[in-house]
């Protein structure tokens, strides 16, 4: 083999089949490296808003958590539960990150409703422009109804 190949080490806590991480990882870590947050800061600010529940209680950004562990997050109206299959530090593709956990069933076909349910709503034809003063008579007189 070309000695000028070089062949890419996996770092020690990263995504690979077969291969499991650390025993347990900040939690805060851990849905930044499962890509449910950009940054662990945005995790951090979720875990601590009551967004993420781990086995239905309310946790701090510094849990660790464990692979068989029942986790949560909701994110505006879409909620994902799932269980933590592998543990690990580093954040790696779309593709291992979906190799960290397990979703519900439930968990996805609720969300898969919502979000036909949110596409419906979006293409419903919009107004155009500022209500005339008939539209907003109208408006008002609605609002104001007992």
């Amino acid at each position: 083999m070309d000695a000028r190949v070089r062949r890419r080490r996996e770092a020690p806590g990263s995504v690979v089949s077969g291969v499991e991480g650390p025993a347990a990882v900040r939690l805060d870590k851990w849905l930044w490296a499962a890509r449910f947050y950009r940054t662990r800061a945005l995790a951090v600010q979720a875990i601590e808003a009551g967004h993420v529940r781990v086995d239905g209680e309310r946790v701090k950004p510094s849990q660790p958590i464990r692979a068989g562990t029942r986790a949560s997050v909701r994110k505006q109206d879409l909620v994902w539960e799932f269980e933590v299959l592998q543990t690990a530090l580093r954040r790696g593709s779309a593709t291992d990150a979906a190799l960290l956990y397990r979703e519900t069933p439930e968990s996805a076909a609720a969300r898969e409703s919502a979000t036909a349910k949110r596409r419906a709503a979006r293409s419903l034809p919009m107004p155009s422009g500022r209500p005339t003063k008939r539209d907003r008579r109208r408006l008002e007189e609605f609002l104001n109804e007992p």
